[in-house]
């Protein structure tokens, strides 16, 4: 269900009977690419791996997806062993009598206990988040908005992951969902007002070398965009099904610190290799 929405899956755990297990599969839960992500890694592998081979995109993607399986399966074994340990259960699900569907109860149901729910977990950080993007890019100092210097304040903590301080900036005030992550980069590095959408990968490929994409920043983007914080939906939902703000922390905290180790070891070796 992760792959839809993050925020779904980790709902879609309350299946899970034991609370142990139901916990690590929450918090593991963002390291799924989510709907919102799938995108990013769509755009990254065809224009910066892919080449001119229509098969190489798919099959990169699908070892992409696996590996992120495998860092998955990876923390739910660190986390069964350390902050919540216990004896495996066995997985049981029973199918419940056969009853005639009432479709207006399941409608309504469905449209307001979890459709309007979340999109209105959405709304309340988005809304907000919205403000601050344009004020952000409105407010000028030194004839530079706000925007601008903040990506250059960050750029010399994203430079040992690979990543410039547009890109930093851009998945930070992308929170609230992931699929702003590159109209904010677009709006950054073409000193924009407003957040701007492409969908010509030669267009795109062309503006992002121009500011000093190559491969290597390219694969600490998709190792970054694979792993990181979860959308603010996500964290709300996280709220709700631990009734925790210590489970949330974790569940921040986990994909955050793995993807930024991945990016830094990446860039390290790369440099060590003159591959940069």
């Amino acid at each position: 269900m992760a792959f839809g929405c993050n925020a779904a899956g980790v709902t879609g755990c309350r299946i899970i009977e034991s609370p142990r297990e139901r916990l690590i599969a929450i918090l593991t839960n963002s390291f799924t690419p989510c709907n919102g992500r799938l995108p990013i890694l769509i755009a990254i592998l065809s224009m910066f791996f892919a080449g001119n081979n229509s098969f190489s995109a798919p099959l990169l993607l699908l070892l992409v997806i696996s590996f992120s399986f495998f860092i998955t399966l990876l923390i739910s074994k660190f986390l069964s062993q350390t902050f919540l340990r216990g004896m495996p259960s066995s997985f049981i699900l029973e199918l419940p009598p056969y009853r005639r569907p009432q479709v207006g109860k399941i409608v309504v149901r469905s449209l307001l206990d979890r459709t309007v729910f979340v999109l209105l977990r959405a709304v309340m950080v988005a809304a907000p988040a919205g403000l601050l993007i344009w004020l952000l890019s409105h407010i000028f100092v030194s004839d530079q908005s706000l925007l601008q210097l903040l990506a250059q304040l960050l750029e010399p903590l994203a430079v040992p992951f690979g990543m410039d301080g547009v890109i930093l900036l851009a998945f930070l005030l992308g929170w609230p969902a992931n699929e702003i992550v590159v109209p904010l980069m677009l709006m950054m590095y073409l000193s924009t007002s407003s957040m701007v959408e492409m969908d010509n990968y030669t267009a795109l490929y062309t503006i992002l070398t121009a500011h000093g994409w190559n491969w290597s920043t390219a694969a600490a983007v998709l190792l970054f965009s694979l792993f990181h914080w979860p959308c603010s939906t996500t964290c709300l939902t996280i709220k709700k099904e631990t009734g925790s703000m210590a489970w949330t922390i974790l569940a921040v905290l986990l994909p955050t610190v793995t993807g930024l180790l991945l990016c830094f070891l990446l860039h390290q070796m790369l440099c060590l290799l003159g591959l940069t």
